[in-house]
């Protein structure tokens, strides 16, 4: 995991999938395209920028912690095939379903009460 500013991830998105602008999270699977395989457990690494989890979580009333929590949850989701962009409604619903599964179960442990 690489945690960056707006400009650090604002670079990878225009390279990577052309689009210019900061995002808060982007996913880099390793076991996709012409090096798929080479290292079978290695899923892939998720970006993170700091400044874009600050401001979604001030507007979501949550603690910083708990969005850079649920952001790379959401990364390493994609990472594992979820895809709410490119896929469908249901898949959408699932990706999230499973999000709100998994961050009940690991916000006990890695956020602080």
């Amino acid at each position: 995991m690489l945690v960056t500013d707006d400009a650090g991830i604002r670079e990878l998105n225009h390279a990577w999938l052309g689009k210019d602008r900061p995002t808060n999270v982007i996913s880099f699977a390793m076991q996709e395209g012409a090096g798929a395989g080479v290292q079978p457990d290695l899923l892939g690494d998720v970006v993170i920028s700091a400044e874009t989890a600050a401001r979604d979580a001030a507007e979501a009333g949550v603690t910083v912690e708990h969005e850079l929590c649920f952001l790379l949850l959401h990364g390493i989701l994609h990472l594992l095939g979820f895809d709410h962009e490119r896929g469908t409604a249901a898949d959408a619903r699932r990706m999230e379903a499973r999000e709100r599964e998994l961050f009940a179960l690991i916000s006990k442990e890695c956020l602080p009460a």
